[in-house]
């Protein structure tokens, strides 16, 4: 049954709504900048779009001729054959620029080249058949003389062995940074069904031989030393040791037909590390070698080539227009709309606004609940002019209790301005004090009470006298007897709050002692703090109970509201 009642319901937010031009103009305002903002952005990034990565394949073709004189050799003529050398791996390609050539060796034995710890003074310091990752060749166990100072180990390899590890500067091919290569690069994306490329439709053969990346930035054809200078380093230092340029190509497509735009965009960048005291082994070489047979005996000349290898990186996405995504962003965009409303509240809870408006505001807004067991209580005592805030204790003696604040009585004037003219209309005298009993005197006094007129309570928060230090009590009083006690004027308040009601008799005894506790509190608590339980002391509440008695002589006791008020106390929660 609870379950279906659960179901049957609906729940919604409280709205609190403030007439203010300001307040009214500053939101519209800041909505309208969220707005606008949100459109810009939409727009900007394309969100109303589903968009697919790019698939593609690169082909590259390098042009150029240089000549090079090589000592020994002479002059050398280099083609695309001889300074691409071999292929460097998917979308790449190499292109020489500096070598070191040993030429004429032949398998034999010779000395091995003298680097550091690699001498020899005999044959024990030379193992046979050993070799590391310096070795030109496998050691033959002998120690010959490299020249005429130094001795090394003998080893079986292509002699005579490279002896030289620094390649030459300036570079031999620096005419390199003049050759060109022609970028091909297809792209598609399956999704959207479409397929493109970098060579575009409008150019043709004679648009290719004579177009310049200086100019225009579409031109697929690249001079070397451009793209070295646009990667910001010179070509004449990074061709001695070789190195790594990335060519970046990224398509950005947006594939809407009214706003249909799909073009090549390059960057470039180099990729390793160019500083030699930072890294070991800087730069890039390989070795190869060119064989030919002299009179039967196979020869060779070895060659290690420095260079710069390119890497071709493509990288992109196309959109399209989706109703799908459009819902999606405007969906998760709403939720900007909060930052309007944490704004303002912020700023009427701040000096920036009226503290009486940020007051106000807070309390229709904001409802606290209270636990309990932890309630705060509102205290006045007949010899205080003060309001006392005390933590409910469920050991402690409320009298003995010490107050966590003290805050100055707030009159209830609408409570005084009602009361006085019904006290006006009724010149009755109350009835003699000496007739009334005395409660509680003697040894029944409980050891917290001040005024001898407090009945014992087994309620630690019920243990509440009306003076904080030995004295009268406030039940003497004749104010007493006029204010909270008076049957007319009780009777008179029951009416004005429901000027239909019968008249009491009887059976409504219940009423008049929860108006006479109501009386009590607006006459010496004023209008207690928010969140806070008025404490009627027990003198006090059987007095009135002792005038208006319950038929059983049960009564409910101190039970605290979830939001305390007067009209609480009226109705006898208190």
């Amino acid at each position: 049954m609870s379950c279906c009642r659960f179901l049957c319901q609906y729940e919604t937010n409280k709205l609190v709504r403030i007439q203010s031009v300001r307040l009214g103009s500053l939101k519209w305002s800041l909505n309208g900048f969220i707005l606008l903002l949100i459109c810009v952005m939409m727009l900007w990034n394309r969100n109303y779009q589903e968009f697919e990565l790019v698939v593609s394949s690169v082909t590259t073709k390098v042009k150029g001729v240089a000549q090079t004189h090589l000592a020994g050799v002479g002059d050398v003529v280099w083609d695309v054959v001889d300074y691409s050398g071999h292929s460097q791996g998917k979308n790449s390609f190499f292109v020489v620029t500096n070598v070191i050539v040993t030429k004429n060796q032949k398998q034999g034995k010779c000395p091995e080249v003298p680097v550091k710890g690699r001498l020899c003074r005999s044959d024990k310091d030379c193992e046979k058949g050993a070799w590391d990752q310096l070795s030109h060749g496998v050691h033959t166990g002998s120690c010959v003389k490299f020249d005429t100072l130094r001795k090394t180990c003998e080893v079986s390899a292509w002699c005579p062995v490279e002896t030289k590890t620094k390649p030459p500067r300036p570079a031999l091919l620096a005419a390199a940074e003049n050759f060109t290569v022609l970028i091909k690069n297809n792209i598609r994306f399956p999704a959207f069904k479409f397929i493109r490329r970098n060579i575009l439709p409008n150019m043709n053969d004679a648009y290719l031989r004579s177009c310049d990346r200086r100019n225009d930035s579409l031109c697929p054809i690249f001079r070397l030393g451009d793209l070295v200078r646009e990667a910001g380093e010179k070509f004449s230092e990074m061709s001695v040791e070789g190195g790594v340029i990335g060519i970046m190509i990224e398509w950005d497509c947006n594939l809407d037909r009214l706003m249909q735009s799909c073009l090549p965009r390059y960057t470039f960048r180099r990729l390793d590390e160019k500083e030699s005291n930072r890294t070991l082994y800087p730069g890039l070489n390989f070795r190869y070698a060119k064989y030919n047979t002299v009179n039967g005996v196979e020869e060779r000349t070895l060659y290690k080539a420095f260079g710069i290898r390119f890497d071709v990186m493509v990288f992109g996405q196309a959109g399209k227009f989706s109703f799908v995504q459009l819902i999606i962003y405007i969906g998760s965009t709403l939720s900007y709309y909060a930052l309007t409303t944490i704004m303002i509240d912020w700023l009427i809870g701040t000096s920036c606004y009226s503290a009486e408006v940020g007051q106000n505001y807070s309390e229709k807004k904001v409802e606290s609940v209270k636990d309990n067991q932890k309630c705060v209580l509102c205290v006045s005592y007949v010899d205080e002019n003060n309001i006392r805030l005390v933590k409910r204790s469920q050991k402690k003696s409320l009298q003995d209790i010490k107050a966590s604040s003290v805050q100055p009585r707030k009159e209830d004037t609408g409570h005084l301005r009602a009361v006085l003219p019904l006290l006006q209309t009724d010149r009755e005298a109350p009835p003699p004090l000496e007739n009334k009993p005395v409660m509680n005197a003697g040894p029944r006094r409980p050891s917290w009470c001040r005024c001898d007129r407090c009945s014992p309570s087994s309620l630690p928060h019920e243990e509440l006298c009306c003076r904080r230090s030995d004295g009268a009590c406030i039940t003497s009083s004749p104010l007493f007897e006029q204010l909270v006690l008076r049957r007319p004027l009780l009777e008179a308040v029951l009416l004005y709050r429901d000027p239909l009601t019968p008249p009491p008799g009887p059976a409504q005894t219940a009423s008049l002692r929860h108006c006479a506790y109501r009386q009590y509190i607006s006459w010496r608590l004023g209008v207690p703090p928010a969140d806070t339980h008025p404490i009627i002391p027990r003198c006090c509440a059987w007095r009135i109970r002792e005038e208006y008695p319950s038929p059983d002589g049960q009564y409910s006791g101190f039970r605290p509201a979830r939001a305390p008020s007067m009209q609480a106390c009226a109705n006898g929660e208190l």
